[in-house]
């Protein structure tokens, strides 16, 4: 446990704010107007601690004033006004890094970056591979002239030295700077998985875009085995039922008025899905269509 707790700014505080004086030209005064209640807003963290929420209900919000208190490292830039460092001001949070060998927040914008990259470097791999071939095959590739029966066997031997050859060449220099071709999924799971150390405290907004629900399990699993086994601590922003399934996580509903933990089964998107499933529960039972 490295974040034990923090503290957003209450109507009060903010209020304190707006009545001095200023000049701006913002149209937006982001983070203010977003999290404040009429008390205190003060959360307690776990090992696993996820915000649910809507959209606008705040979660990335509080995942970026925490991000900017701590001064966590991240990768994208995020929505930040002139008076981001004027509402931080105004937070408190009692944290402790004695052991902490990584810290970062990470956002869905972070992973498709990650996607997109690979795309662009294996499609110039691929270009250069395309040409790589053809000036071996304009090299090796002249046509054999026969002029007796005798040329038939050093025909033969050409063809399977030059087949040789042709494999060797391909798969010890042509590969040698390919990556492997991942889903959306498997790239996902692998840029979470190279950014996410042993001992460290992760800040994760909506980690679950661009997972299909079965690669959502698998990174349930990771991040549950990191936080279980590796001393890992995790503060996630999410909206999604499997995600909010993790095991032992405490929740905090972001869109209600009073921001207090509860059960996953008790939000609104979980039981969504929920009572769609009981009122077709039929169609489940019945036998399935082999394609």
């Amino acid at each position: 446990m490295f974040l034990k707790s923090f503290s957003f700014p209450t109507v009060d505080d903010e209020w304190s704010f707006f009545i001095r004086p200023r000049e701006t030209v913002c149209d937006s005064y982001y983070p203010f107007r977003i999290i404040a209640r009429e008390h205190r807003t003060e959360l307690e963290f776990a090992p696993v601690t996820i915000l649910y929420g809507e959209n606008g209900s705040g979660k990335s919000t509080a995942l970026n004033a925490i991000a900017g208190c701590l001064e966590l490292d991240r990768l994208s830039p995020y929505n930040q006004t002139p008076f981001f460092a004027d509402y931080l001001r105004k937070c408190s949070w009692m944290f402790d890094d004695e052991g902490l060998r990584g810290k970062m927040i990470i956002t869905s914008d972070d992973v498709f970056d990650e996607m997109f990259r690979q795309r662009r470097h294996n499609r110039s791999v691929d270009a250069e591979r395309d040409a790589v071939r053809k000036e071996y095959n304009d090299k090796h590739g002249e046509r054999f002239q026969m002029q007796s029966i005798d040329d038939l066997d050093a025909l033969k031997k050409h063809i399977a030295a030059n087949r040789r050859s042709r494999s060797q060449y391909i798969r010890e220099y042509l590969n040698r700077s390919n990556i492997r071709t991942h889903s959306n999924g498997e790239s996902a799971i692998a840029f979470f998985s190279a950014h996410i150390i042993e001992q460290g405290l992760y800040l994760l907004d909506e980690p679950e875009n661009s997972l299909s629900p079965a690669t959502q399990l698998e990174l349930i699993q990771f991040l549950e085995e990191q936080a279980r086994f590796f001393g890992c601590q995790f503060v996630i922003a999410t909206h999604s039922p499997f995600v909010l399934s993790m095991t032992g996580a405490l929740i905090y509903n972001m869109d209600s008025e009073q921001i207090k933990p509860c059960k996953w089964t008790e939000l609104p998107n979980v039981r969504a899905y929920y009572e769609l499933f009981q009122r077709r529960r039929g169609e489940f039972s019945a036998p399935q269509t082999k394609t």
